[in-house]
């Protein structure tokens, strides 16, 4: 009755969700469907690396991160963002797996002749019709995109640079849809306005400190709104958009909170206004996750990644005293009083840029394109360089040996920390002040043995000096051995193969569907792979369970009973997969489940115990208490283990009540390391004289004194009896209960939501067995699985 009530007023909560009727309202179709279908919902940090989040969350600046990590059962995987480091490549190979598919941000497009960047709406449309025509289907497809370079085949994109503002949705909306969306969003406006004030305040901090620090006063000025626009009105606005679209059901979202990679350009990835930042992204990405578990249409999982890094940069004009342009210009002089090169008119940053994609032309009109000077570039030679990797363009053939000698020039004369040069297919050249090196071979010595993501930095970096995007030479602000530089006026940056820059994070499920990789570390085309099979869309080889492929030691067997409720949720949910998720990310040897249900209408005659059996890639054994015509109900025991059925039978009910619902037990006999344990799984009846009688005949000559049932012996199962129950108290003069044998480990309940202390499920041990540790998993998708909590212990075999 109680799980029906809480079944019944999530339900309640769902249908008077504002963001459902706000999808009604503004006429956006839900994908109708199973509820049980699969939903992913991306979330990229922009431009945060692994060990800033890692300090982020050593100073609590991200508590929902760090309980996904403590309660929710995620892990922090490192995360190589590929060469260029920038957001344009790593959705590039995220969204369509296509490697390098542009040098840098900026670059020279061969037709206009002219230089731009990617965050114009033409040139993003250009290279994503490319990107769509010569690689694999966009991850997006069905889905949506918020505030993406790209939109990755989405259905709907929203703040995008081929997509501004929040798209037609809204525009073609009447009034009164609009003020209802205002009335509805209130507490979220009046909250965005809060911190608009707040992050004003500090922006202007902000301003005062950058004047004092000699920056032009124009430019900080201008930094003002742009900051605010990104750090929280866009972030708030994606996040609203996100949550609709969740209550829809889209099959996938992908949300890109720009506001700690916007501070970081302007102040430097490790500032406090960087880090300020993430406390408000945290705070977002706890929204998202929550709407995530309301959602009608769709099982979700939310995967929370960075797409690269930043460095803490110095300028290259601030540090030379002449800017890039100058440099190559005076380069150019020196090998034959060539023409100077086209100078842009600025080289800042991109920082109030991306803010132009909150609106339409009226909005846009505050926050015109920087664009380059068109004037006189034909026949010039021409410069890129916005962040750390830089680009010149010959207008002429260049020979071999003047190419050779401006990348001497530059490297050695202008302290240019490396100059590349395709030399044949699949070979670079680099220039340095310290000498010329070769590439892929001297990629150690250039970037250092240490170097995390070595082995495939130097094929990465060939690819894209092979770009047919990139220049006759590209120059680089990193090597090994030297502090990183920038050729753009910012304090922080990315784009070259430093460490810090390349080293992302993804924080995923702990059952992930990972491809089987040769390294430690994930790149975009792992997470695309993973989302592609979670979604079933990928044929790729996955560890799609992530399971145990033997015991955890030779002595040591993990054991979990879970009553799965049928697979019925406590939102009214039948999902098979669902359950495999919780036992996944547990990672038992052998798992005893109870309450299954086998071609039963109830539960969309699914074979219950086969399909979570074929899920977690283990062997399995059912025993059916209750067998109406081809309706099965029951119990099983699932393990990859090697086993043997020993016994499946009825146990005795009261003949007084032959309306209760009869009860069975399951021992199977596992081999671990050549050492046989017999485990039996049980679930007694609800009426106390009944559970007696079962209880005497489970330690009765059928079963516990059965000659056969030789130490070491684990009982387990749903009792529906608490520890202080005459029945736990008869099965403690001959076994030992698990919770109370575990060292350091108080017990806990087995009954989520209900009067304290319940606690039903229990693991029962013999002699010779040992309770080291004991887990009861309380996360959200434990919680919303089943009407129980599962019990794991790790149970260590003693002597030979």
């Amino acid at each position: 009755m109680l799980t029906r009530i809480e079944v019944w007023i999530r339900r309640i909560r769902r249908n008077l969700s504002r963001s459902v009727w706000l999808g009604r309202l503004l006429h956006l179709p839900p994908s109708k469907g199973s509820p049980s279908r699969p939903g992913l919902v991306m979330i990229q940090v922009d431009g945060l690396s692994r060990p800033e989040l890692e300090k982020a969350l050593e100073k609590g600046e991200m508590p929902f991160l760090k309980q996904l990590l403590n309660r929710e059962q995620y892990r922090l995987h490192t995360h190589y963002s590929g060469l260029p480091s920038t957001t344009p490549a790593v959705q590039a190979e995220l969204f369509y797996g296509k490697l390098c598919v542009v040098p840098s941000f900026s670059f020279r497009d061969p037709a206009s002749e002219r230089i731009v960047r990617m965050y114009e709406p033409n040139v993003a449309a250009k290279v994503e019709e490319d990107l769509e025509r010569e690689a694999e289907e966009g991850l997006l497809k069905g889905g949506s995109a918020y505030s993406d370079n790209f939109t990755g085949g989405a259905r709907e994109s929203h703040f995008c640079p081929s997509s501004m503002g929040w798209g037609q949705s809204l525009r073609k909306a009447n009034p009164l849809v609009l003020i209802v969306f205002l009335l509805t969003n209130l507490y979220s406006f009046v909250r965005v306005g809060a911190l608009l004030v707040v992050e004003t305040v500090l922006a202007l901090v902000d301003l005062v400190r950058g004047m004092v620090g000699g920056f032009d006063f124009l430019k900080e000025l201008k930094f003002v709104p742009t900051r605010v626009a990104i750090s929280i009105l866009l972030r708030e606005l994606c996040v609203i958009g996100g949550k609709i679209d969740i209550s829809r059901g889209l099959p996938i979202i992908h949300i890109n909170l720009l506001g700690y990679d916007e501070q970081s350009h302007r102040r430097g990835p490790t500032s406090l206004f960087a880090h300020w930042t993430l406390k408000g992204i945290d705070d977002a990405i706890a929204r998202l996750w929550r709407a995530t578990h309301r959602s009608p249409w769709r099982h979700y999982e939310v995967w929370v990644y960075s797409d690269h890094g930043q460095s803490e940069m110095t300028t290259y004009d601030r540090l030379k005293g002449y800017s890039l342009e100058e440099a190559v210009n005076t380069a150019l002089n020196t090998l034959d009083n060539r023409l100077p090169v086209s100078q842009p008119v600025s080289r800042s940053g991109d920082q109030t840029q991306r803010a132009r994609f909150l609106g339409g032309r009226r909005f846009q009109r505050l926050l015109p394109v920087e664009r380059f000077d068109t004037r006189e570039i034909h026949g010039r030679p021409q410069v890129t360089a916005l962040g750390p990797v830089g680009h010149l363009y010959f207008p002429w053939s260049i020979s071999g040996d003047d190419r050779t000698f401006m990348a001497r020039e530059l490297a050695g004369k202008h302290g240019i920390p490396v100059v590349l040069a395709v030399e044949s297919p699949g070979r670079v050249r680099a220039y340095t002040e310290i000498g010329e090196f070769q590439l892929p071979e001297d990629a150690a010595k250039l970037f250092g043995a240490d170097h995390p993501f070595l082995d495939e930095l130097a094929p990465d970096l060939v690819r894209l000096c092979e770009n047919r995007y990139s220049g006759d030479l590209v120059m680089v602000g990193w090597r090994a051995g030297i502090d990183p530089i920038t050729f753009a006026m910012e304090n922080g940056s990315h784009a070259s193969p430093s460490p810090s820059e390349t080293q992302g994070f993804a924080l995923l499920p702990s059952d992930a569907p990972l491809p089987e990789r040769p390294r430690s570390y994930l790149r975009p085309l792992d997470l695309r792979r993973a989302a592609l099979s979670y979604l079933g869309r990928e044929s790729h080889p996955t560890r799609r369970r992530q399971r145990r492929p033997s015991a955890r030691t030779e002595d040591t067997l993990r054991v979990m009973t879970y009553n799965v409720h049928s697979c019925i949720g406590m939102d009214g949910k039948v999902d098979v997969a669902r359950i495999a998720r919780v036992i996944a990310r547990n990672r038992p040897d052998v798992v005893a489940l109870q309450e299954l249900d086998v071609g039963r209408e109830r539960s969309e005659g699914v074979d219950q115990a086969h399909r979570i059996a074929r899920l977690l890639e283990m062997e399995f054994h059912f025993h059916p208490a209750m067998h109406i015509e081809e309706e099965r109900y029951g119990d099983a025991i699932l393990t990859h283990l090697p086993q043997r059925l020993v016994k499946a039978d009825l146990l005795p009910g009261l003949s007084t009540k032959p309306n209760l619902e009869p009860r069975g037990a399951l021992w199977v006999a596992v081999e671990l390391h050549g050492r046989e344990v017999q485990i039996i799984n049980t679930h007694l009846g609800l009426n106390a004289q009944e559970r007696k009688a079962q209880v005497e005949a489970l330690l009765g000559p059928d079963w516990l004194g059965h000659p056969d049932c030789r130490e070491p012996v684990i009982l387990c199962g749903d009792f529906n009896a608490r520890p202080t129950s005459p029945v736990c108290r008869t099965l403690n003069k001959h076994l030992r209960d698990a919770q109370h044998a575990a060292d350091d480990h108080r017990p806990r309940r087995t009954f989520p939501g209900r009067l304290p202390a319940v606690r039903i499920d229990h693991i029962y041990i013999g002699q010779g067995l040992e309770a080291s540790t004991i887990e009861i998993p309380d996360s959200a998708l434990v919680r919303v699985a089943s009407d129980h909590l599962p019990l794991v212990a790790d149970i260590r075999l003693l002597g030979k």
